[in-house]
């Protein structure tokens, strides 16, 4: 194949005494040579009229350092077809085929934690934390804080990128939209397009997508001149070359050359600016530096000689200093006698709470009367544990399956205690940012996470006894042994404490969404502790007149309220239909729908339904009521929680009672449950019969 000549174009020009000599070729960009204008091109010898063509030809026939093109507006064509080739991504013009680059990331709704960030944008969280000087369980970040964020840049086909994993969330959203909303401007729709195979029209609510994130690796140029490292920043309104070289404390020459721009060129917002970095970046600073402090006045009578001022102004320093020290000693004694004087008491231990033990409780009243008024106090917890991955991997036997509980769930060994360890993939920050702040008996309390490898390692109290669901469906846990009546009505007192809890005394209120009765596990003393609140929503205000919509309903046939199903619906009477299901299967035994060969799917609260039509109700609940429990149940009392159950479930969710009216109800019947007697049941079974 013959080979194009190449044609080289020599040009000169003059501007203050300096001269500048233009290269170009028919394959480079056109190459520019500064020069002293004594060394004119009509005085230049042979040799050196030899060197600058050969240094020419080198730069036209060899691919060219060159910087990166600033992508300016063009990203937002996304129906242009022929692409341009900025959009795409960054080139690979460095030696590296892969370095350690930084992106620029504006915290925002959803995405407020390290962890929620990290997982957006395949980024380590800790790393995310460190460099910004944040927690990495800080509740939130505020709003619009700019983060520095570190991700490995590599080298795919033609251009440098940072590879994020995108669920696409609902049918609103687009390439665009993902690109230039939810990465804010990090990827482009055209590069979005370009390297994944589903068009556009195509796409589907829960498709996984590709994100290429924009970065780079330095030429050979920019490290030559000590440039390690390259920052992608996202240039917001307002911005300026000039600002932006000031906050990284760069040249300003050097960011033009980076993204080839010249003084007089413009930049937009909401597009990504290569920041050339010769050391480490650090958390971007905002805060407006306080003035200089201002001059001392002169004396009216002119300016004092440099020695006389001098000496004045050091006698008036060391007055001050010495006067200031003075007056600093004379308060602090003061406050150490005072607070000698008056230091106050030390605080007094509160009694556990009673709400948790009622069997020790001798009388009625008071056993349903400390539980209303047990959520008084509730402390919040302040830290979770950070641990290493190597001591996790090690309490559970590296994961063995003989500790594996369920599912991601491990059993570990922690210095002599039990925990269970859960592996997570994607984003828990709602999870983690609720239950560190919940304190209470019968929620699995998270006593700390571990992050690696992509995962997130949530580590939680021991429920030695197993789920509720195991208990009353899997075989009667394969013993002998049942749950009692009173165990029965204490496990849903127990859950309905920590629903009115959760509904009620923390702020912002939330529902759990996955309420169900293989998320209830049952401790050591068969105590009942709700878990699993990676779905759980928060309200904007508390009571019963919320109301959210979704078009993304989840959760477990038998146990979805009908109008979250039919319509997306969300209030707190969504776990109230969800916990008067699981106290259908507390009276009944049975699971929340089961398969019949004939009759297909049948659902537990529809059968409530028809224990309460028509006569002879009494007679059709104890059909209803769990076979193992025999007599061994307070008919009565057992109505009033059917009654109850039938309540929760009702069709019209504004016929539900609230879960305070509930907690309520069920405490009044463990309080009689604990006071009734089988031989109660017989005698009066023995007496209804002999009337006959």
């Amino acid at each position: 194949m013959p080979v194009e000549p190449t044609r080289v174009i020599l040009s000169l020009s003059t501007v203050n005494s300096v001269s500048y000599i233009y290269f170009s070729g028919t394959s480079s960009p056109s190459t520019k040579l500064r020069t002293h204008s004594s060394m004119a091109i009509a005085g230049f010898s042979e040799l050196y009229i030899f060197l600058l063509l050969a240094a020419t030809l080198q730069s036209v026939l060899e691919p060219v350092q060159a910087q990166q093109e600033y992508v300016a507006n063009h990203q937002l064509d996304c129906q242009n077809k022929n692409f341009n080739s900025t959009t795409k991504g960054y080139l690979k013009n460095g030696p590296q085929s892969s370095c350690q680059s930084y992106i620029t990331f504006r915290s925002g709704q959803p995405y407020t934690t390290p962890i929620s960030i990290g997982f957006l944008l395949n980024a380590v969280p800790d790393q995310i934390a460190s460099i910004n000087n944040i927690s990495l369980l800080t509740a939130i970040i505020p709003a619009d804080d700019q983060l520095v964020v570190p991700v490995n840049c590599s080298a795919a086909g033609p251009y440098y990128q940072h590879n994020a994993t995108y669920t696409r969330q609902t049918d609103a959203e687009t390439y665009f939209s993902i690109a230039n909303d939810t990465y804010q401007g990090l990827s482009t729709c055209q590069a979005l397009m370009d390297q994944n195979p589903v068009n556009f029209l195509d796409l589907e609510v829960g498709m996984l997508i590709k994100v290429p994130l924009r970065c780079a690796c330095p030429t050979s140029n920019q490290t030559a001149d000590g440039v390690k490292y390259l920052l992608t920043y996202m240039v917001t309104i307002g911005d300026t070359i000039s600002a932006i070289a000031d906050t990284f404390r760069v040249n300003e020459t050097s960011l033009l050359d980076a993204n080839k721009l010249t003084s007089e060129g413009l930049i937009f917002p909401f597009t990504p600016l290569l920041v050339p970095l010769t050391t480490e970046p650090t958390k971007i600073q905002t805060e407006v530096p306080a003035p200089p402090p201002a001059e001392p006045p002169q004396s009216p009578a002119g300016p004092i000689s440099d020695s006389t001022s001098s000496n004045k102004w050091v006698f008036v320093g060391v007055g001050l200093g010495v006067g200031s020290f003075l007056l600093l000693s004379l308060c602090g004694l003061v406050f150490c006698l005072y607070r000698r004087r008056f230091k106050p008491p030390p605080p007094t231990k509160k009694k556990p709470s009673e709400s948790s033990e009622y069997s020790a409780l001798p009388e009625q009243n008071k056993s349903w009367s400390v539980s209303l008024s047990s959520h008084g106090v509730r402390y919040a917890i302040e830290s979770l544990t950070l641990y290493k991955f190597e001591d996790l991997r090690s309490a559970t036997g590296n994961f063995s399956e003989s500790n594996r509980v369920k599912g991601s769930v491990y059993r570990g060994s922690f210095m002599g205690d039990y925990a269970a360890v859960k592996v997570v993939k994607g984003d828990v920050s709602g999870e983690i940012n609720l239950l560190k702040k919940i304190n209470h008996s019968n929620i699995v309390r998270l006593s700390g996470l571990c992050v690696h490898d992509g995962n997130t390692y949530l580590v939680y109290e021991y429920a030695e006894n197993g789920s509720l669901s195991d208990w009353l469906h899997s075989q009667k846990h394969e013993t002998s042994f049942t749950l009692s009546w009173k165990l029965r009505v204490q496990i849903a007192r127990d859950i309905a404490d920590a629903l009115n809890y959760v509904q009620n005394y923390i702020n912002p209120s939330h529902i759990h969404k996955n309420l169900k009765s293989s998320n209830i596990l049952l401790d050591s003393n068969l105590r009942a502790k709700i878990s699993n609140f990676g779905l759980a929503r928060s309200l904007e205000t508390n009571g019963e007149g919320n109301l959210q919509l979704t078009r993304h309903v989840v959760g477990t046939q038998g146990y979805m309220a009908p109008e979250y199903i039919e319509n997306g619906v969300i209030t707190p009477k969504l776990d109230v239909f969800a916990f008067g299901v699981i106290m259908l299967e507390l009276l009944s035994g049975k699971e929340a729908a089961t398969k019949k060969k004939e009759e297909g799917e049948e659902l537990l609260y529809t059968s409530i339904t028809r224990v309460f039509q028509g006569d002879n109700v009494r007679e059709k609940l104890k059909g209803f009521i769990d076979p193992c429990l025999g007599s061994e149940y307070p008919l009565d009392l057992a109505f009033s929680m059917a009654h109850l159950a039938k309540r929760c479930v009702s069709q019209d969710l504004n016929l539900r009672p609230s879960m305070a009216e509930i907690l309520m109800t069920l405490s009044k019947i463990l309080s009689s449950s604990l006071d009734w007697d089988p031989s109660d049941e017989f005698n009066r079974s023995t007496s209804q019969s002999s009337g006959r």
